[in-house]
């Protein structure tokens, strides 16, 4: 059965998600570039520095590591009702880019798009900048949760998840628990 082109899926990267204001947030981390890339290329190490937040983790596939590699997970956000929410690697450029498409929400009827981009900073350090886009949502429970705080609510968050980052790369220390292959 063949869709006509207007019903036929978009790739993420044509998606319009201008319409929900991006959260950005940065750190620098005192470790090479290639090894930052190399822990952060491995969706199952994320569950150890975002568990505050992103919890009851679960791979979506045996191999956590490169492109395709992907995770389910809860949101712990307030006066969220439906809060499971998915992620997989869609484009892994060594050693500098990871791109993570996703979904929440009822239904998981909200798309999202997360990238890490890595670059050399001065004395051997890196910085990891990322950024979490969403689709903007025309139902109106979705667009109230956002009015209510959910961007500032992420930056927090987010921002959290950066500084365990840079102490687990950097002193091993804050590791929260790995996630791993869900039987079933």
């Amino acid at each position: 059965m063949s869709y006509p082109a207007s019903q036929a899926a978009k790739p993420l990267h044509h998606l319009d998600f201008r319409a929900v204001q991006p959260v950005t947030v940065a750190t620098v981390i005192s470790a090479p570039r290639e090894q930052v890339f190399d822990y952060l290329q491995d969706i199952a190490n994320h569950a150890e520095f975002t568990d505050h937040y992103l919890v009851d983790w679960r791979l979506t596939r045996e191999v956590s590591v490169g492109r395709g590699a992907g995770a389910r997970f809860r949101v712990k956000a307030p006066g969220n009702r439906f809060s499971w929410a998915d992620s997989t690697f869609v484009e892994v450029q060594r050693p500098h880019l990871i791109v993570e498409a996703g979904r929440t929400g009822k239904n998981n009827r909200i798309r999202t798009l997360g990238t890490y981009e890595l670059s050399q900073g001065p004395s051997g350090t890196t910085r990891v900048r990322f950024t979490l886009e969403s689709e903007r949502s025309p139902f109106l429970s979705d667009r109230i949760l956002e009015a209510l705080g959910q961007r500032a609510w992420l930056r927090r968050k987010n921002e959290k998840a950066m500084h365990r980052l840079r102490s687990i790369i950097e002193r091993g220390e804050g590791r929260g628990q790995r996630v791993t292959l869900a039987a079933g």
